[in-house]
């Protein structure tokens, strides 16, 4: 597909000072029949969620919040091919107005060297998709937490970023890899930083370590154990190790 062809899609964009999560929003806007294509953002949410439930705040302002429906004709199991695609997206907005490139970690965050940047969740609901982004954009400090582990477009670039400018910037990057997900793996396997990287995968069934040494066709990471065995996982949080 051309550059551009794809841009041209309008969304309607529903912005709030205020909302418990963006994601919940248009899953219950899904509910009731809501078309493809429509956006959330909150200036500040007072529920936001990451992966496993955990709690995802951000004081007014500081970020760009945003959710987008989808309805895919994807299987369950190809669902990852979209927060895959919501990942390269984001990594192309932040590059287009903030000037700098992020690089992607398994599953779900974008990461400039170990420090995060965006947090992707995607949650579906029948033929519904909501992908939902967390991108941290204007933030003086961190609180102690996450000093040494989060990071913000501004303290990158050590000026301002407009939030509405990367909004754009990530819809148009979104449409392109939307209309052709099957493009996206190859784009998202060379902007990996976990590819390659000793890693720990924190599992529900116990943690792995070892090395990532692939992504399947549906976003699974393939990890070579130390034992030498490819171990093929779908679900898990990566922590990136240092070599011994």
């Amino acid at each position: 597909m051309p550059e551009g062809e794809a841009i041209e899609r309008t969304h309607e964009v529903r912005w709030f000072d205020s909302l418990d999560s963006t994601n919940r929003y248009l899953l219950d806007e899904a509910r009731r029949g809501a078309p493809e294509g429509l956006v959330a953002v909150a200036d500040v949410q007072t529920a936001g969620r990451g992966r496993r439930g955990r709690e995802w705040v951000a004081p007014p302002g500081a970020s760009l919040l945003v959710s987008v429906l989808l309805r895919p004709a994807l299987a369950p199991e190809q669902t990852p091919l979209v927060t895959m695609a919501c990942g390269v997206a984001m990594a192309d907005a932040v590059a287009r107005v903030a000037g700098f490139a992020p690089a992607l970690k398994w599953p779900n965050d974008l990461v400039v060297g170990d420090r995060k940047l965006v947090g992707i969740l995607a949650e579906r609901d029948g033929d519904a998709v909501v992908v939902g982004a967390g991108v941290n954009v204007e933030w003086r400090a961190f609180p102690t937490e996450l000093a040494e582990t989060a990071t913000a477009c501004n303290l990158e670039v050590g000026h301002s970023v407009d939030r509405r400018e990367l909004l754009d910037a990530f819809l148009a990057e979104l449409d392109r890899r939307y209309a052709d997900l099957d493009g996206v793996v190859g784009e998202y396997r060379a902007r990996l930083a976990t590819m390659g990287r000793r890693v720990r995968v924190e599992r529900p069934d116990g943690d792995l370590v070892g090395r990532a040494v692939g992504i399947g066709a549906a976003g699974q990471l393939h990890v070579e154990d130390d034992d030498g065995e490819v171990v093929e996982v779908h679900v898990g949080d990566v922590v990136h190790l240092r070599d011994v």
